[in-house]
């Protein structure tokens, strides 16, 4: 083992929530009920390649008031984690916004949610925020950039790439790779993230991965995400509609940045900060906050950091 591992200061409630053809896996912290609570329910949502559990270390460090004070509820989204339903072959993302939506009906049925996305979730979050107004209290986007813009002109050649994929995965052509033990997958977690501390490293990796049963590669560690997330998606990005979507937002808006950003190197020249911050614009009611020595899993880099600015948004 590389080291020590995290001791969690709260322990998650896990359980299984309906969802269109989908079982949702869901995680809670604080109040058992929202009757039991004096403030709406904080909903977490992750990002691409990531688990319901990644949030922890954030809800380790809010105030002992703040989590008695509220439902917290992190999600994994279709395809990742230990939610389950039939499998598919790729992704629409519009999927998303309708998977929150009947999440939300359940968790939090006919009252308005403080809602968090990260990275993909984050993305998806403002979207959502944009078609149900009604349904977000306060929103909370952490990293989560959306897409360069696209020209119609693409379109067929996206078709084109997109239906080779599909081929490429139904070929086995596009499976995740698989670690030896739990502490390869933590030692590949701090490799991503050299700012991961070890200890959470080795805990992160047991709610990220999980050993193979059966099979070939039986006790090997498999990540818990689903290849297919890797094809290509179908449709283009078109900004004028994410900016629609943006200016039909009516709740606050909290957007969370590091300061170390790897937007730039993700990018590389097709799509920068300086054009998110424009598309910011669009949106009525809007904080931008910035993280200090974070890179672009700040939750995990400093979560205490996260957690106060959360702390001040949801209560002010």
């Amino acid at each position: 083992m590389i080291g020590a591992m995290y001791q969690p200061r709260r322990i998650a409630r896990s359980g299984h929530v309906p969802v269109r053809t989908l079982n949702y896996h869901v995680l809670r912290w604080g109040p058992d009920s929202l009757q039991a609570a004096a403030q709406p329910p904080l909903v977490l949502m992750h990002g691409w390649m990531d688990v319901a559990a990644s949030f922890q270390f954030v809800v380790d460090a809010f105030g002992e008031a703040f989590v008695q004070g509220r439902p917290i509820i992190a999600a994994d989204w279709r395809g990742f984690g230990l939610t389950e339903g039939p499998s598919q072959d790729h992704y629409w993302f519009p999927d998303y916004l309708a998977d929150l939506d009947f999440l939300l009906d359940q968790i939090a049925p006919g009252q308005p949610v403080d809602l968090l996305g990260h990275s993909m979730g984050g993305n998806v979050v403002m979207l959502y925020a944009g078609a149900r107004p009604e349904r977000i209290r306060r929103l909370i986007n952490l990293e989560g950039f959306g897409l360069p813009a696209t020209r119609p002109e693409q379109a067929p050649a996206r078709h084109a790439t997109w239906m080779d994929e599909l081929k490429q995965f139904h070929r086995g052509d596009m499976a995740l790779k698989t670690y030896a033990d739990a502490d390869g997958v933590a030692r590949r977690l701090m490799k991503t993230n050299p700012r991961l501390p070890e200890d959470k490293a080795q805990w992160l990796a047991r709610q990220w991965a999980r050993p193979i049963t059966q099979g070939p590669n039986q006790g090997a560690w498999e990540i818990l995400g689903d290849a297919a997330h890797k094809i290509v998606n179908a449709q283009l990005y078109r900004v004028d509609e994410v900016r629609a979507a943006y200016a039909a937002i009516t709740a606050p808006v909290l957007v969370v940045e590091a300061s170390d950003t790897q937007m730039e190197q993700w990018w590389q020249g097709r799509y920068s900060l300086a054009e998110f911050h424009e598309r910011l614009q669009a949106v009525p009611g809007l904080r931008r906050e910035v993280i200090q020595d974070a890179a672009h899993m700040l939750h995990h880099d400093q979560p205490a950091q996260l957690a106060a600015l959360i702390e001040d948004f949801l209560s002010n």
